[in-house]
């Protein structure tokens, strides 16, 4: 049927921008990108298996649309964490002291945007039905997730990763 086609278009075009997504953190922050990549599908994971703990709850073509939403925070967020690290390394601050760096300063900035565009889910949830209630949902969900993932999980990942090179290499990494 239509809808069941434009679902199916949905969902590739989602592995395609997921794909190209992790193409480019990859690249473009190396080892950080490797962090986030992983970070992503871990959010990714999160978000499904929470949505499939809901009753109810199908991925609709909104609910399409909130993963894509989500996804683009998460990265967002990993963004942000990167650059100010970078910041930090500018600064002449050792690896460990700009990835701490980089994490605390970055968490005012995601934490406001992800409460505001919380905010906005609920908002949505409440006066919305149907396919923008699954949008509000699936909105709402990831961000939890992005936020769990993109600030704690990458930070462990990012101070593990360092310890484990510091530790091969025996200098800074």
């Amino acid at each position: 049927s239509l809808g069941s086609e434009n679902i199916e278009h949905g969902l590739a075009a989602l592995m395609l921008g997921i794909g190209i997504t992790l193409a480019f953190m990859a690249l473009w922050y190396r080892r950080l990108g490797l962090i986030a990549n992983i970070a992503l599908l871990l959010n990714l994971t999160a978000l499904v298996g929470l949505m499939s703990l809901l009753p109810g709850v199908v991925l609709t073509l909104p609910g399409i649309a909130g993963l894509v939403l989500t996804i683009g925070m998460a990265v967002d967020t990993n963004v942000i964490i990167f650059e100010r690290i970078k910041e930090e390394k500018r600064k002449g601050r050792p690896t460990y002291q700009a990835i701490e760096q980089g994490y605390n300063q970055a968490f005012t900035t995601i934490f406001d945007a992800n409460v505001t565009t919380m905010i906005t889910a609920i908002i949505l949830y409440a006066i919305g039905y149907g396919p923008v209630k699954g949008f509000a949902i699936t909105l709402a969900l990831g961000l939890l997730t992005s936020v769990f993932t993109g600030v704690y999980i990458s930070k462990a990942l990012s101070q593990t990763l360092y310890i484990k090179l510091t530790n091969l290499t025996g200098a800074k990494a």
